[in-house]
Order: structure tokens, then C-alpha cells, then sequence
């Protein structure tokens, strides 16, 4: 049996990194790559039904070996990397941690600092993967494909264990929002599942951000500035203009817990034409609906006073907040923390200020909390995993399968 660690450095060296700018789903080519070695290793581990749709989503099944009829339950990774910083060519590595702070990568002096990273202190006598400082490491998500493998391998050797049967499902460019578009929730078959795309050992979420998206172009006039008064319309200072009208303390920097924020992601363009993209997050329906007309209301205000048109606005919803679906299916979400219990695991129910690939399944009537990974700081070059976390998720994810 191949080591959960051993899965996971071999799923990170592969590049898989989405591209938030493509219409097609997979969003890029290098995805099939991974699908196409974890159809493999599922048909060698002896899962069973194990296909892969047209759009790059795995899927097996592991029977059921216990005699009574317990709910299908499913467990869902995504493939993808964020697109954030490269995924390209990671080289990742594993050291013995021992405290104090991590060089990545003497030649280019990236260290990872302990009093910048409180989380490493938990960390001490663990063994750490980590990048060498130019790459994101992919345990966002390949963590849980790693952790998923390991458990479906040890179920299919040990068939004297009584389970429930269990779906897997492996799914592209979750983190550019479209993981689930062509998800098969019918042909899945789970009654319930859990998305294994979380942090620390113990957390547990079934609580996420409502989430909208907004491009905003805003459309300037370009005149020398020699002799651009009165003439001129500077596109950029109307985008900082707009900016400096959003609640200040209302940023990603500035919040926490159930607090929802507005944030400018990208910037760019001249004088003569500037574009902006933003995400806008609340965890209440209400408050979340408020914001979306708020930032409206600043952009009539701007129309207003520099004409009409100046600003336009492309203002989307992307998920909304889990919870809704999950309160009848709370069941989930005790199971999950019985089995954390029951492995010496602390849980850590929170809100997740975010989204996962189970907040539209949820929607889409497959309810689906989100479980730890044991990752660290995602979507960065000081993101961490210790192989005994990942091994710890593994034993959880056993015995979710067994309970009943």
C-alpha cells in the first residue's frame, strides 16, 4: 500500500493549475493529466464503477461490506491549484520540524518565519512538506486527494471492515468557481458527502460565504495633460475614487469570523480605460444583499457625477451560504464531530470565510459540509502540510465510513 505521503508528493509534482479566464470546464488542458492517473490508481486499488465524465470529473465506488443499509455517504477533493502563484514545477520537501524558522530557499532568501507564523508552534516534532519558496505547494487540494486515496486503499485491502458504501467524486477548477458546473449529483449517488478542502486538523464547516462577483470597467478620455482641463477623465483616480467609497473597514484585512468584506482582487488599465474585480462576501443573506447595493449605489453616485456610462458593472452571485441546505441534515455535521472525538481529535466548528465546492452542491441537493485537511496557508509559497496530519485525516475519513 502506497503511504498517504507518498500519494501526495507524487499529486503536487503535477502541474494542475486552473485559469480563471477561460469559459471551458476543465478551464485548462493539464488537469486531465491528474484525472487520468487517479482513474489508474482507482481501477488498481480495486474501486469500483470508476469513470471520468467529459468534463475531467472522477467518480468510483467502494462497496458496501456491512450487512444492514446505512446512506451513501461520498467524499469530494478538487484537482486544481489556485491561481494565485504557480503551481508549476513544485518542489516540495519534507523536514523535520524542530521549531524556529523554516528557510525555503537560502539562494533567494525566502524564509518561513515562526513569529509570522503562529501555526508552526503546533507543528513541532512533526515532519513538514513544504515548497522551496517560488511555488504554491497544492495541498489546497491535493491534500484531500491524497487523504481520500489512502482511505479507499485501506478499505479495499481490509474488506473484513464493516462500511457503508462510499462515492468518491474528483472534480476540476474549484478554485476558479466552476467545480461543480457539470457535477453528476444524480449519478454520484451519495446521500450525503463531505468536501475534503479545509484547514487544520479538527476544523469542521458547514457555514460559508454568500458570494458575488463584480467586474467593473470604467471608461475614461484620454487628452494630453498639457492641456487636459476641464477635458480629461482619468479612469483610474474614478476606480480609486471608487474605491475610497467602499467601508474602509469593510477589507479582507480587517476581518474575521462572520465578518463579510468588499475586495478589490485586480487593477488595471490607463487613463483612457481602467478594469477592476472585486468579490463582495457575507456570511447573512440579508447583510450580503446589502452590501451588492451598496456598492451599486456608489457606482450610480460616480455615473451621476462623470456621466452616464463612465462605469459600468457586471455584478454576479457565485454561491451562497451552505448553512440553509445543511440545518436538516445536521446529522452530517455530528457524525463528523463524533468521529473527531472518537480519535482524540478537538473539533473546530467555524464559519468558513470562503467557499468549497460543497456550498452549490448543497444547493444542487447533495448536502455536503467541508472536513480538514491539515493544510496551512493556502494559495501561497508558505503553504505547509505535516504527514502526520494528513494521516490523522486519513484515519477520520475511515471512520466516517464505518459509522454508522
Amino acid at each position: 500500500m502506497q503511504s498517504v505521503k507518498e500519494r501526495f508528493l507524487r499529486y503536487v509534482a503535477m502541474d494542475t493549475q486552473s485559469c480563471d479566464d477561460m469559459d471551458a470546464v476543465p478551464s485548462t488542458e493539464k488537469q486531465w493529466k491528474l484525472a487520468e492517473c487517479l482513474v489508474e490508481e482507482l481501477k488498481q486499488i480495486g474501486a469500483g464503477d470508476v469513470r471520468m465524465g467529459e468534463h475531467c470529473y472522477v467518480y468510483a465506488t467502494i462497496p458496501a461490506t456491512c450487512g444492514e443499509k446505512l446512506p451513501v455517504l461520498g467524499f469530494i477533493a478538487h484537482m486544481d491549484t489556485a491561481t494565485a502563484m504557480s503551481g508549476k514545477d513544485v518542489k516540495a520537501k519534507v523536514i523535520p520540524y524542530q521549531g524556529g524558522d523554516i528557510v525555503l530557499n537560502e539562494e533567494l532568501g525566502i524564509v518561513m518565519r515562526a513569529a509570522q507564523f503562529p501555526a508552526l508552534a503546533d507543528e513541532i516534532g512533526k515532519d513538514l512538506i513544504v515548497t522551496d519558496g517560488t511555488t504554491l505547494l497544492g495541498a489546497d487540494d491535493k491534500a484531500g486527494i491524497a487523504e481520500i486515496m489512502a482511505m479507499a486503499e485501506y478499505l479495499l485491502a481490509n474488506p473484513q471492515i464493516p462500511r457503508r458504501e462510499i462515492k468518491i467524486g474528483f472534480t476540476p477548477d474549484e478554485e476558479v468557481g466552476r467545480g461543480v458546473d457539470f457535477f453528476d449529483v444524480e449519478g454520484f449517488g451519495a446521500d450525503g458527502a463531505y468536501t475534503v478542502d479545509g484547514g487544520a486538523v479538527g476544523e469542521l464547516e458547514y457555514e460559508n460565504f454568500n458570494a458575488a462577483g463584480a467586474k467593473v470597467t470604467i471608461h475614461g478620455t484620454s487628452i494630453h495633460p498639457g492641456s487636459a482641463k476641464g477635458q480629461m477623465k482619468n479612469a483610474l483616480l474614478v476606480g480609486m475614487e471608487l474605491e475610497g467609497m467602499l467601508p474602509q473597514e469593510q477589507k479582507p484585512a480587517y476581518t474575521e469570523g462572520y465578518e463579510g468584506f468588499f475586495h478589490l482582487d485586480t487593477m488595471e488599465g490607463s487613463v483612457e480605460e481602467a478594469v477592476m474585480d472585486y468579490i463582495i462576501r457575507d456570511h447573512d443573506r440579508a447583510k450580503f444583499e446589502e452590501k451588492k447595493r451598496l456598492f451599486m449605489q456608489v457606482v450610480d453616485f460616480l455615473n451621476a457625477k462623470y456621466g452616464e456610462g463612465t462605469v459600468e458593472v457586471s455584478l454576479k452571485d457565485s454561491y451562497y451560504n451552505m448553512k440553509e441546505k445543511l440545518v436538516c441534515h445536521m446529522e452530517l455535521v455530528e457524525n463528523a464531530k463524533a468521529a473527531m472525538e472518537k480519535l482524540g481529535i478537538t473539533p473546530i466548528v467555524c464559519p468558513i470565510r470562503g467557499g468549497t465546492d460543497g456550498a452549490r452542491l448543497s444547493y444542487m441537493g447533495l448536502p455536503c459540509p467541508n472536513l480538514c485537511t491539515g493544510g496551512y496557508h493556502c494559495h501561497g509559497k508558505f503553504e505547509f502540510i505535516s504527514v502526520q496530519d494528513m494521516e490523522k485525516v486519513v484515519e477520520l475519513l475511515i471512520c466516517l465510513a464505518q459509522n454508522a
